[in-house]
């Protein structure tokens, strides 16, 4: 009787076993629903003025290669999971039920023509005692996939907040130049406007008075435009935030100190000596070269015997259609058995196929370590154009300031030589354009000499926190 109970209760420890499993995964793919559904949701925030930190910061959540990124993070969990099962044992049940028609073997070892059936149930578990290290290995291999596909995260994140501060510097260039547009807008309308009245009591004629209508129309033309610019970087940027509309989404302008355009640079060596302890993609490349080595060691306990255990239990019930037998439940006793195994097996000749492996295995090694350097070449070619892009941006951003103060000065004289009748429309206009063009140069030279800045501090750090 208790060798029943035990079998029913293994096979309800299985059953609820299973429930459970297949419980967790439904509950799972629930949250991850619930987590979709969520993400589709628009803030409120959309509908206020975002800071470049919280521009970042939502499409860090929203974006979708960042998500894909954390979906094959999950990825890696799992494995990480299966890999550290493989040192638990295995258990397995099992139900059969056989018929047989005819000349037959019976329960007694002899052949019969009779109708007869049997029915067995086996409980069996097996577990690996050794295998060359390789569960060890492959767990450990499964961590560093795990913080490679973090890193891999990371990196995701980091372009995306690099993208984001573009899009969000570009909208404040716009800004700029439709502020210069909207201004130039008002010169000429004021312009207009004293020259209708001058002609109006014979002081100019009806050409002059026509181009200054003509220099007015292309002034509203030129802000037209530098409002359709300005839409556009807006929209780019609410695309990089996964918004579903640019209607009603604005940046805040932020109140920049002019220090930051002059400040002394940090030196390239400084700069890339804390970039190579932060950066993720030099961080995947030496996770990388850790797998090479593991798979090195997994390599060579091929050439190892591997050692396993198993054990288990079984019954059945057996009868004939013209022989009496016992019982059900005396037959389940009788031939209630059980069984303990182990076995070793020792690898001899594999074709060559484990040798090869470590060969493969120590050529991928040799070809993670140049993978690793040619990364970190790589990041400080990067920060070395980051660097002298820096310099020249700072150097562009102080001649294009002297240069648009004095198209500026220029524009004044000339208005009022135009307005004196000393200077023709013409002169006027190519002053107006001079500026302009130097004005549009030195708010790009601006801009650009931030971003530069940052971009270094974000070798250094990781974070673009000079624009706050």
């Amino acid at each position: 009787m208790k060798r029943y109970l035990l079998i029913f209760v293994l096979f309800g420890t299985l059953t609820q076993v299973s429930a459970q499993l297949l419980a967790q995964n439904l509950g799972s793919s629930v949250q991850a629903e619930a987590m979709g559904a969520s993400r589709a949701i628009v803030p409120l925030a959309q509908y206020k003025k975002w800071s470049l930190r919280e521009c970042m910061d939502y499409a860090v959540d929203n974006n979708i290669s960042v998500l894909q990124s954390e979906i094959s993070l999950q990825q890696r969990e799992i494995e990480l999971s299966t890999a550290k099962g493989a040192r638990l044992p295995g258990l397995s049940g099992g139900v059969s039920q056989n018929f047989s028609f005819g000349r037959g073997l019976t329960q007694d070892n002899t052949y019969t023509n009779s109708n007869t059936s049997s029915t067995a149930f086996t409980l069996g578990a097996d577990m690996t005692l050794f295998r060359g290290f390789q569960i060890n290995n492959a767990i450990k291999d499964s961590k560093l996939q795990f913080a490679a596909a973090l890193e891999d995260l990371n990196k995701a994140k980091d372009d995306v907040r690099v993208s984001v501060a573009q899009a969000y510097l570009q909208i404040l260039y716009c800004k700029e130049l439709r502020k210069v547009a909207e201004y130039q807008v008002d010169k000429d309308s004021i312009l207009l406007d004293k020259m209708i009245a001058q002609k109006a009591v014979g002081k100019i004629s009806e050409s002059e008075l026509a181009a200054q209508r003509s220099t007015y129309a292309q002034s509203k033309t030129n802000l037209v435009q530098a409002q359709a610019n300005e839409k556009n970087a807006v929209l780019d940027l609410s695309q990089l935030l996964e918004l579903p509309s640019p209607e009603s989404f604005d940046i805040v302008v932020p109140i920049l100190d002019e220090q930051i355009y002059f400040g002394l640079l940090p030196s390239i060596e400084e700069v890339y000596a804390e970039a190579l302890g932060i950066k993720p993609v030099v961080n995947s490349a030496k996770i990388q070269l850790e797998r090479a080595q593991i798979a090195i060691k997994n390599a060579k306990g091929n050439f190892m015997p591997s050692l396993s255990l198993t054990a288990g239990l079984g019954t059945n019930y057996y009868t004939a259609n013209n022989i009496a037998y016992d019982s059900f439940k005396e037959q389940m006793a009788r031939n209630f058995s059980q069984y303990v195994g182990i076995s070793l097996n020792v690898p001899i000749f594999s074709r060559l196929s484990n040798r090869n492996q470590l060969r493969s295995a120590k050529l991928n090694l040799t070809n993670q370590n140049l993978a690793l350097e040619n990364v970190k070449k790589g990041l400080y070619k990067e920060i070395q154009q980051a660097y002298y892009n820096a310099l020249a941006s700072q150097a562009k951003y102080a001649s294009s300031e002297e240069a648009a103060q004095s198209s500026y000065k220029y524009l004044e004289l000339t208005e009022e030589k135009y307005m004196a009748g000393k200077s023709s429309i013409t002169d006027y206009n190519d002053a107006k354009n001079n500026y302009l063009r130097a004005e549009s140069e030195h708010l790009q030279a601006r801009y650009e000499s931030l971003f530069q800045r940052a971009l270094l501090e974000f070798y250094r750090c990781g974070e673009l926190s000079i624009f706050e």
